[in-house]
């Protein structure tokens, strides 16, 4: 679709602060304090991506990796 970017992002999950980084390679790694559990961790990732990217939450849609900490994002602008 025209206007969507994917993004490709690490998540590592029970960290005590939760945060973005922008890796060397154009990824992001995202740290987020919740346990993996009943995609509790992938709706903190979403929220932590769209406060630092500055987009809605209803921009991004995971699209790979529902339950590996290796995730597909995409971002509709």
């Amino acid at each position: 679709m025209p206007g969507d970017e994917t993004l490709r992002v690490k998540v590592t999950t029970r960290s005590s602060r939760p945060r973005v980084e922008q890796e060397d390679d154009g990824g992001y790694r995202v740290y987020v304090s919740t346990a993996p559990e009943k995609g509790k961790a992938n709706t903190q990732v979403l929220k932590a991506l769209a406060r630092h990217l500055g987009v809605p939450r209803s921009a991004l849609e995971i699209t790979g990796g529902l339950t590996s900490r290796d995730k597909t994002i995409r971002l509709t602008l």
